[in-house]
């Protein structure tokens, strides 16, 4: 049987389990997806042990996302974002190394929930709201993928940071934020807004366009009132549990080699929000 994963602090509200599980069942797989919790000094040693054990792979999530990066051999794309969320043992089982190989499939949760619904990325004008996690995948994400991009952030000054980063991408704050709506194509919301308090919305409907696809990061509520008002003014969009689903679906394929039932998984998914 093959082990894997998902070690964070707290994880006991995580969807990954059923939804991994459900590619497992889908596919005849041999495999489970079990959490663990390890205190914050513990993180990257347990990381880097979870080999001895067995274990296959892990998914990582808050707050070790950073620790991560200490304790693997990093893609490009995970040392950029300066995040791992999979962390894959394949090579240090088959002896080719001492340390497992981290990526960040955050990155392709966006552009993978974005082509599934038919969104195009290339040259177009992206919009990103929040500088934190999922704000740096999504800046990255699309500037790789042929997007200009912007970064709005409450602190203006993350916001210029991560930019300095992201190829070509410009940041500031929120006050401009509807001209700068009003200017994209493509918009996400990387922030937690709308999540604890479902009445609240990062970039108020009068800004909202029919022109305009919306990504919104949060999948609790699925319906935010950001998707609910961007759908009003004739916008295509895009419910954060896609974002999780393909960041799940592409981790399921590094570490399995199959391509990941994504049917099967998300329904586990979306029965878990219901």
């Amino acid at each position: 049987m093959d082990v894997y994963g998902l070690i964070g602090n707290p994880v006991g509200h995580s969807l990954s389990p059923p939804m991994h599980e459900a590619g497992y069942e889908a596919l005849g797989l041999d495999a489970r997806y079990v959490t663990f919790e390890p205190d914050a000094d513990a993180a990257a040693a347990a990381i880097s042990g979870a080999a001895d054990l067995g274990v296959a792979g892990l998914n990582v999530t808050v707050p070790f996302k950073r620790d991560a990066l200490r304790a693997v051999d990093a893609a490009p794309l995970a040392e950029r974002i300066g995040a791992v969320n999979t962390v894959d043992y394949a090579p240090v089982r088959a002896g080719e190394s001492e340390r497992p190989r981290g990526r960040n499939t955050d990155a392709a949760g966006v552009t993978r929930a974005l082509a599934h619904h038919d969104v195009g990325i290339d040259g177009r004008d992206a919009l990103v709201v929040g500088a934190g996690g999922a704000g740096r995948a999504a800046a990255f994400a699309l500037a790789d993928a042929g997007a200009t991009v912007h970064v709005a952030n409450r602190t203006a000054e993350r916001a210029v940071e991560l930019a300095g980063d992201v190829p070509g991408a410009t940041g500031g704050g929120l006050d401009d934020l509807g001209e700068r709506v009003a200017a994209a194509d493509l918009l996400v919301n990387a922030t937690s807004v709308g999540m604890e308090a479902p009445e609240e919305t990062p970039v108020p409907a009068a800004h909202l366009h029919g022109d305009l696809a919306v990504l919104d990061a949060v999948y609790a509520p699925v319906e935010t009132r950001l998707l609910r008002e961007a759908a009003a003014a004739g916008a295509t969009t895009v419910d954060g549990a896609w974002m999780l689903l393909y960041q799940g679906v592409e981790a399921f394929e590094i570490w399995t080699g199959e391509d990941a039932p994504v049917d099967a998984m998300n329904a586990a998914l979306r029965a878990e929000l219901e």
